[in-house]
């Protein structure tokens, strides 16, 4: 099995002094392809060059939809309260809000608890139909070279763990891009959505 990079989140500098789900429109930006889903204007950037960088490879990226994309915290809250329950139900997958445990509901995808998404800072993508050639090409060798890291984005948690999302993934580089991300701005300013 291939190894999916984990790594924690840096966050932009302008997130300082912000409410998770709470954004202003000033960090916000429409992504090139997909216009109705915004993320933070770093995320948006990287996801423009990676995404172009796998049209180039004949792959297609996109997110699900405009609300796996930036979530603000009332789109959070009914997608938290439609997955999970606050009765024991034995799933594995828990979370944790307002002092309880709650418990995700079968046949439903994880997410987090309102106001805990990286969704919540315009951070994380969720990718469409993410498996076989489309989550081979973002996995790459599964190290270093992972296409996703190689854009200055990661997953959550690896396959092992009881909620991982193969669809889910994060911006973690802060106010760094990459090297790859600084080579496709170079070449398509277009992309540069900072």
């Amino acid at each position: 099995m291939k190894q999916y990079p984990v790594l924690p989140v840096v966050m932009p500098a302008d997130l300082a002094g912000t409410e998770n789900g709470k954004l202003p429109e000033t960090v916000l930006r429409p992504l090139n392809s997909y216009p109705n889903g915004k993320l933070h204007r770093m995320a948006a950037t990287a996801f423009n060059c990676m995404q172009l960088a796998a049209f180039f490879d004949k792959i297609e990226l996109n997110p699900v939809s405009p609300s796996d994309c930036y979530r603000n915290a009332d789109i959070q809250t009914r997608i938290f309260f439609q997955r999970y329950t606050d009765q024991n139900n034995g799933a594995k997958v828990t979370r944790q809000h307002d002092g309880k445990t709650w418990y995700l509901l079968p046949g439903k995808a994880p997410c987090s608890a309102p106001q805990k998404s990286n969704h919540g800072w315009g951070l994380a993508v969720d990718i469409a139909n993410c498996s076989g050639a489309r989550l081979d090409w973002l996995l790459g060798d599964g190290g270093l070279t992972s296409n996703a890291l190689k854009f200055g984005f990661s997953w959550e948690t690896t396959p092992a763990k009881p909620g991982h999302e193969d669809w889910h993934i994060r911006l973690v580089t802060g106010d760094k891009p990459t090297d790859a991300v600084l080579a496709m701005v170079k070449q398509f300013p277009q992309l540069d959505v900072r």
